[in-house]
């Protein structure tokens, strides 16, 4: 017996079916090789040949006279079969090694391992010596019931509906509070220019202009340091922080948890601090029973979880889209193949209705009339028009005559075929379709990758700043009150400098901390 070899070419610049037939039908005629595939959508060949009489570089070199680009893989194992079962009826340890040695004894298995607590059995096969079903078959005779482990075809890992549902709900609260807080803040500050107006026209003292500020409705204190305004704003806060950040609170607890910094720390912490800080020093003021109402951030939290929520929304229904046209595809795939035995002179001898993935490379597979085909083959008999739009995107029907090849997925019309199957299981064109969209999704774009990086880095160094700035305000204040005093307006004249300087310091980082949130908008 010659002894036969096999190698894999990574082929580039193929574009239709034409070219997968061009390169078959060329090499073909070259002495030593003994049979070549291609296939189209994973752009790789395989080639068995006589190592005697050609060499896989010269196969190379073939392939690249035609016009296309080719390399030789070095991974061969890419080609082989691997085949996931669940066996029952393994009582012990013997019964799982007789299964085990009796296939290592088999031409073709590469490998297999069962496993007894889990009645699973993983085997590796090459392709073009044995085939699923012999292998099922020869568990059978030595006495176990076995069957494929059901692969999910549903597609269920690609639904986002959970996650829209849920960030359109956050989003919608945040809203909901976010209005009214908007609202507020634009009053106030329209009423702000209105009295700096006044106050440029009459040359009011800075006492009656207190009055006419404190008269104004929202400043008007329900309790001693309590004005409506702030009032409202913390009413309408809570909810947002309870129930629209919510989400973004469990992902930061994770993410601390595993010592990661990500955006929703960054988010969780202004919010919360400008929560915390307004809701802390609202109570001072009340203990004070100050004059002058303090500055709050209640207006921070609101705004940022809408503008954040919203973008999580949007993103997660864009994922949606995709993963939608993916589980169509995967809806495509037939699930059962009809196979044949052929006589001398293509008698039918037998059929039987299989699972498409135990169908073997060089079944012949009948397709009845208005039938999917299970997968990729060549056409050995009859003649028919077939429908191969889902993947070409041709409206009009293919004409199909014996040495034509005809792709997984496509719908037969009038006349029946029999097809030898060339590709099957992961190896078919819809198959690497869907597969290429997959990794098409779960790949970042380098630009995407520099940006997480970044973020990583990002939110432990804005913490820094924030927290240098607050020790720097405080050193700054001990060191020259004046400046301080210059830049925080209307505080309280009863209260100790070290207060105000504390008090201002704080309002400083907690601001570089806010302001430097939405920046993380921008790394989004």
């Amino acid at each position: 017996t010659k002894t036969i070899s096999k190698c894999y070419v990574q082929v580039t610049g193929m574009t239709c079916a034409s070219c997968v037939a061009n390169i078959e039908r060329n090499l073909r005629r070259e002495d030593g090789i003994h049979s070549i595939l291609v296939a189209l959508m994973a752009g790789k060949a395989e080639v068995r040949y006589n190592p005697a009489v050609i060499h896989p570089s010269t196969i190379v070199e073939l392939i690249r006279e035609l016009g296309f680009g080719a390399t030789v893989m070095e991974n061969a194992d890419e080609g082989d079969g691997i085949l996931e079962l669940v066996v029952r009826g393994m009582t012990c340890a013997s019964c799982v090694h007789k299964i085990e040695s009796t296939l290592m004894k088999t031409n073709g298995v590469l490998y297999c391992s069962v496993a007894l607590a889990t009645n699973k059995a993983h085997i590796k096969y090459d392709p073009e010596l044995i085939g699923p079903r012999d292998i099922i078959q020869m568990i059978k005779d030595l006495g176990f019931t076995t069957s494929l482990v059901k692969k999910d075809r549903s597609a269920s890992h690609l639904d986002h509906k959970q996650e829209i549902r849920q960030w359109r709900r956050s989003f919608l609260v945040s809203l909901f509070f976010c209005i009214p807080v908007m609202g507020l803040m634009i009053y106030m500050m329209i009423m702000d220019s209105q009295l700096a107006d006044a106050h440029a026209h009459h040359n009011m003292s800075a006492e009656e202009m207190e009055t006419l500020h404190s008269s104004m409705f929202l400043e008007r204190q329900l309790l001693p340091g309590l004005s409506v305004m702030n009032f409202l704003s913390f009413l309408l806060c809570v909810p947002v922080q309870m129930f629209g950040g919510w989400h973004f609170y469990i992902q930061a607890y994770k993410a601390v948890k595993h010592k990661a910094a990500n955006m929703d720390v960054l988010i969780v912490l202004a919010t919360s601090i400008a929560f915390v800080y307004s809701f802390v020093i609202l109570l001072v003021a009340m203990a004070e029973k100050a004059k002058v109402n303090p500055v709050t951030f209640f207006d921070t939290p609101p705004m940022l979880f809408v503008f954040i929520s919203l973008g999580r929304w949007l993103e997660h229904v864009a994922k949606g889209k995709t993963s939608e046209a993916l589980a169509r595809l995967i809806s495509l795939q037939a699930t059962e193949a009809t196979i044949v035995t052929l006589g001398p002179d293509n008698i039918l001898l037998s059929e039987e209705q299989v699972d498409v993935e135990l169908v073997q490379r060089g079944d012949i597979v009948k397709v009845t009339p208005g039938g999917k085909f299970p997968v990729d083959g060549r056409v050995i008999e009859g003649h028919s028009m077939v429908d191969e739009s889902l993947i070409t995107g041709e409206a009009m029907p293919v004409t199909k005559k014996p040495g034509n090849t005809v792709i997984a997925g496509s719908i037969n019309q009038n006349g029946s075929l029999l097809i030898s199957a060339t590709h099957v299981g992961g190896d078919t064109t819809l198959s690497q379709i869907v597969k290429l969209v997959e990794e098409a999704q779960t790949s970042k774009a380098p630009i995407q990758k520099f940006a997480d990086k970044l973020s990583g880095y990002f939110v432990p160094f804005i913490v820094a700043v924030s927290v240098v700035t607050l020790f720097a305000w405080i050193i700054i204040g001990f060191v020259d009150f004046e400046i301080v005093e210059k830049y925080f307006l209307g505080y309280n004249k009863s209260i100790s400098a070290a207060e105000v300087v504390i008090r201002f310091a704080f309002q400083a980082s907690i601001t570089v901390l806010c302001i430097a949130c939405p920046c993380s908008l921008g790394l989004a």
